[in-house]
């Protein structure tokens, strides 16, 4: 039965609380991925409850089969769900499942058993260094002499070190002056060391040269044009002027210059394990995708150069 997405339960949206709760003080979960995940446990419970025609309690929920999963999966890809975000939204839910059917000792078996959906993981669309180095340029030549700086050290450390956007903007003055490694907090709250190259170090020497706003240890590093925290924003309508000037293709975004971090060291030989610490990836076949990038790179030089290409 389908309808009108029905009201949670006062238990199950309790248990829901509850295990957010959980995700995020054991599991050290952002606040973006514990948004994400009420919204995917919200749309499948909604769905359950209509399904059912009744709102379930976590007692309810043992009753799920491998036919409520597949609907689920059906309905979601109806409404133009992709592959990618609906494995994702499973395995919010699985992860849900798992803990309620510890703490309840229930056997959620069949429903845990069902598959998520194969998807093609996409490749990384890096720059490549002409153009990384055409786009620090660009961002120099902003007509207001410290935001230059600014912008052109930001970039730097997300080319030169293979930094997330966020993490380059959670930065504070404590971080300056730069030594030749940075001990940086990214997802999880995972910390790594990461390189500081001679010339990232002068990039952002002298954005502090030439800042206004003074460097104090508890506030951040990169400011905006009256003083407070860089956004991200910002740094994204960069890499958007830097495409109009240039002519680079969209998916020049800020991330694409993390990425050609990565995908420049694997082309000069790089081991595979140490840009995944350098990348912090906890998993390496998250960091696997840039062989994808280099097989493609080979393989074009190949079919340019071989007699019979």
């Amino acid at each position: 039965m389908t309808g009108q997405p029905l009201a949670l339960s006062p238990a199950t949206s309790d248990a829901l609380k509850r295990w957010l709760e959980t995700e995020a003080s054991t599991r050290d979960r952002s606040d973006y991925t514990i948004t994400a995940y009420r919204g995917d446990l919200l749309t499948f419970l909604q769905f359950i409850g209509s399904h059912w025609g009744e709102a379930p309690a976590p007692r309810a929920l043992e009753r799920l089969t491998q036919s409520d999963m597949r609907a689920f999966a059906a309905s979601e890809r109806a409404r133009g769900l992709g592959a990618r975000s609906l494995a994702r939204r499973q395995s919010a839910v699985r992860s849900f499942l798992r803990w309620i059917s510890d703490r309840e000792e229930m056997d959620l078996s069949p429903a845990l058993s069902a598959r998520s959906p194969k998807y093609a993981r996409s490749l990384p669309r890096p720059l490549t260094p002409e153009q990384a180095q055409a786009t620090l340029d660009r961002a120099s030549l902003h007509e207001v002499d410290w935001i230059a700086a600014r912008d052109t050290a930001v970039l730097t450390l997300m080319w030169g070190s293979g930094l997330r956007v966020g993490e380059v903007l959670a930065m504070t003055g404590r971080d300056w002056p730069m030594a030749d490694a940075l001990t940086i907090r990214g997802k999880g709250n995972k910390e790594r060391r990461v390189p500081i190259l001679p010339v990232t170090q002068q990039a952002v020497a002298e954005y502090v040269r030439l800042c206004p706003w003074q460097v104090a240890p508890d506030l951040p590093l990169f400011r905006a044009v009256r003083g407070g925290a860089l956004s991200h924003a910002a740094v994204s309508k960069v890499m958007r002027d830097a495409r109009a000037s240039l002519g680079l293709p969209a998916s020049a975004t800020p991330h694409a210059m993390r990425h050609s971090f990565a995908t420049h060291l694997l082309a000069e030989g790089g081991d595979l394990r140490t840009i995944q610490e350098l990348l912090g990836h906890s998993s390496l076949s998250t960091t696997q995708v840039y062989t994808g990038v280099d097989d493609a790179r080979l393989m074009a030089v190949y079919r340019a150069a071989h007699p019979r290409g």
